[in-house]
């Protein structure tokens, strides 16, 4: 049963980004985007809900996962400058197998960020 997931962790303070806001699209062929959700990270820097799609809902395609960086930060009393060398990442990633189980963590600190495919 394929579905989606996320997680992220703050690799400044060394923990998960609770409370960071992600924003989940689907991509149209033309430049478009549907908003699907729109989520805060729990205490483990993950979706409360379970995944961000599931196997009612996963289709193939391509998406957007958004992190907003600079305000999670922020919000941790991070002094930043203006503008932020980072705010809003976006993530787009396509999935190929609807049926498959597609995981998109995030490794982020104010200045840097890297991601896979994981498991």
């Amino acid at each position: 049963m394929g579905h989606l997931s996320t997680h992220v962790l703050d690799t400044m303070n060394g923990c998960p980004a609770a409370g960071m806001r992600v924003t989940l699209e689907a991509l149209d062929g033309n430049g478009g985007a549907r908003t699907i959700k729109t989520l805060t990270l729990n205490s483990d820097g993950r979706n409360d809900g379970g995944p961000l799609l599931n196997a009612e809902t996963m289709a193939s395609g391509r998406y957007r996962l958004t992190f907003a960086v600079a305000a999670y930060f922020r919000e941790k009393g991070v002094t930043l400058p203006e503008p932020a060398f980072l705010d809003d990442v976006p993530l787009e990633f396509g999935i190929a197998d609807a049926n498959g189980h597609y995981h998109v963590p995030l490794l982020v600190s104010p200045w840097a960020y890297s991601t896979y495919r994981g498991s």
